[in-house]
């Protein structure tokens, strides 16, 4: 028997995906030019710097990896990227005129889901753009939250707290995508009235997950400040008590009419008098 552990990956990779579809080409390269981008992919920013790196290594290396395509259904004689959208970006940048590519046949829940293994496996989407592509895969295919998690080999409750963050403000998702605030973060705000204002704390005083959490319990629960104001017949017993015993006298009346009465006196005269006056009544 054997005592190998295997790992829990992805549910499905791209070469799983691959194997789905008609390959019409393969390691076939295409002219940059006519090759044209997806409404279809999740990912609508990409870092600067990290497009400089890779562009700066396809000028030294080339293109390890071809990028996926499928022919053009609006633009006849272009392709359009199902998977490799930064490679294409970065090998333009690099200057190159063509690129690497696997030319295969794919309707566009297939494309789709091209586009969203490739960016959850290397981990470039945003958790916006993440839960955008849940959100498609959902509203335009009929998959539910478990199917997405099936699929992309997370758990249901990942794939629903990615989701849950598009009912957040724009204002906050824009936060998010600008990397002012984290996936944890976000969490946090989902559900709430103040969600703005606290967003805007955060990132004012760069708080930390765990002090955002304590700062939304203080929203929701605030402190109430306990009334100390007294009775107009609790007083009225205080100073008749004062008067008749000649020290000061405080009575603090407690909820299910339990109380505490406290004397100050100022030296033992005041003491041994008021002992004196409770022994002789009682």
């Amino acid at each position: 028997m054997s005592l190998t552990k295997q790992k829990k990956g992805l549910g499905r990779g791209l070469s799983s995906l691959i194997g789905d579809v008609k390959t019409t080409t393969s390691n076939n390269s295409l002219e940059i030019s006519d090759i044209i981008r997806s409404n279809l992919q999740p990912r609508k920013n990409f870092d600067k710097q990290n497009l400089e790196d890779l562009s700066n290594s396809i000028r030294e290396r080339g293109v390890v990896q071809p990028i996926i395509v499928r022919p053009s259904k609006s633009n006849t004689g272009k392709y359009e990227i199902v998977a490799g959208e930064r490679r294409w970006l970065a090998s333009q940048n690099a200057g190159l005129n063509k690129i690497p590519a696997v030319i295969i046949e794919a309707d566009d829940l297939k494309s789709l889901e091209f586009a969203i293994v490739e960016n959850v496996q290397r981990h470039d989407l945003n958790p916006i753009e993440e839960a955008q592509g849940y959100q498609r895969l959902m509203s335009e295919f009929g998959y539910d939250q478990d199917k997405v998690a099936k699929f992309i080999g997370k758990s249901r409750t990942h794939v629903a707290n990615c989701i849950r963050l598009l009912s957040l403000s724009k204002e906050i998702i824009d936060f998010i995508e600008k990397d002012l605030l984290s996936q944890g973060h976000a969490k946090v705000l989902v559900g709430l009235d103040n969600s703005n204002l606290i967003a805007k704390k955060i990132i004012e005083k760069k708080l930390s997950v765990r002090q955002t959490e304590a700062l939304v319990r203080l929203y929701k629960n605030p402190t109430k400040k306990k009334s100390t104001a007294k009775s107009a017949n609790i007083k009225d017993l205080e100073e008749s008590l004062k008067s008749k015993l000649g020290i000061r006298v405080l009575i603090k009346n407690k909820k299910n009419n339990k109380g505490i009465i406290s004397f100050e006196y100022k030296d033992l005269d005041q003491l041994n008098r008021l002992i004196y006056i409770i022994k002789a009544n009682y």
